[in-house]
């Protein structure tokens, strides 16, 4: 493999019969992508010709047998299966998600080995991706068990990033996982993601309530005064600027938002149900806290759309970019925190 300072982004496909490699292809039908990064997909030839074939594309790829034969300048494929696989367009098969996994699995390998250096996912379907070797809710805690560090799933547009205090939980479990512990060690993670991955010295992060009105001082919940309130006032005296805990619906309604670098929401829907309604299209999911980087499109496998040529790449290419930034930005802070320790 030749030496440059390009990028390397390895790709994983997500679901074989979904909008993921039509993304993938769009993103790169334009040849000055390739100069922003070098690509690798983890997937095969076969599976990438069909969704040509089927989408009517005409990229240019470089398959490859094995990662030392990357090529810059080159879409590359890294073939990593042989056999013939039925792509059936739009359908929940075992082997969308068997495939899937496959895929994603050889990239985290290559994440893990340096080969690449981030990690861009094309959506998986969280139902038949299951199996012993995946079982998990979705790519964030998979990671997180396969990579070192703890993980904040982090939404992300150019005005708002807004983290999760809990992630692909059900409701229902909600109350009893919002602890002083949990809501310290996500603070803690993304105060140190603003700082390292987006070089923000002094963020400030605001903290949602729980309860509809933050609990009325009581009358619909007492979390947030026993449990939320208690806690911001014990992190402050760390010196973190973190504020709230703030009422979700006035809260984006009025664009309190803009105020802060990093908004964190106590459940799933909370946080991200206002985010997709902001910023559809272009919002990218960001796996904070690991010591790897992971990007992702904020939109799932469209089966209803697949193979009809209507997917939308805006929110990948935000992924695509956005690992990338993120990348730089987190190797220059690492070095520049390297070269004070060696100064002292």
């Amino acid at each position: 493999m030749e030496k440059t300072n390009k990028i390397i982004v390895g790709i994983s496909i997500g679901d074989i019969n979904g909008i993921g490699t039509e993304v993938i292809l769009k993103t790169f039908e334009d040849k000055r992508m390739l100069e922003f990064c070098t690509p690798v997909i983890f997937g095969s030839n076969k599976v990438i010709s069909f969704h040509k074939k089927a989408l009517n594309l005409n990229n240019s790829i470089h398959g490859i047998q094995s990662l030392d034969k990357i090529v810059h300048g080159k879409i590359n494929l890294l073939n990593i299966w042989k056999e013939d696989v039925k792509v059936e367009l739009g359908k929940i098969t075992p082997e969308g998600g068997k495939y899937a996994l496959k895929s994603l699995s050889m990239a985290i390998k290559a994440l893990k080995n340096d080969t690449i250096n981030v990690l861009l996912t094309a959506p998986i379907n969280k139902e038949n991706i299951q199996s012993k070797e995946f079982n998990f809710p979705g790519h964030t805690e998979f990671l997180e068990n396969e990579l070192e560090g703890e993980s904040l799933m982090i939404l992300m547009c150019e005005d708002l990033r807004i983290g999760l205090i809990t992630g692909h939980v059900p409701v229902s479990k909600v109350t009893e996982l919002i602890t002083p512990e949990l809501i310290k060690k996500k603070v803690n993670i993304m105060h140190q993601s603003l700082k390292r991955d987006f070089s923000i010295n002094k963020p400030k992060i605001a903290i949602l309530g729980l309860n509809p009105h933050c609990g009325d001082k009581g009358v619909m919940g007492k979390e947030d005064d026993d449990i939320i309130r208690p806690t911001i006032a014990e992190i402050k005296k760390t010196g973190k600027m973190i504020f709230g805990p703030y009422a979700a619906d006035g809260f984006f309604g009025s664009k309190t938002y803009e105020q802060f670098d990093g908004v964190l929401a106590m459940y799933h829907d909370q946080g991200l149900a206002p985010f997709k309604a902001l910023s559809f299209g272009n919002g990218v999911n960001f796996t904070a806290g690991l010591n790897r980087i992971r990007t992702s499109p904020d939109h799932g496998t469209g089966f209803d759309i697949a193979g009809k040529n209507k997917a939308n790449v805006e929110s990948f290419k935000e992924a695509l970019f956005s690992s990338i930034k993120i990348y730089r930005i987190r190797k220059e802070n690492i070095e520049l925190e390297s070269n004070t320790l060696k100064s002292k």
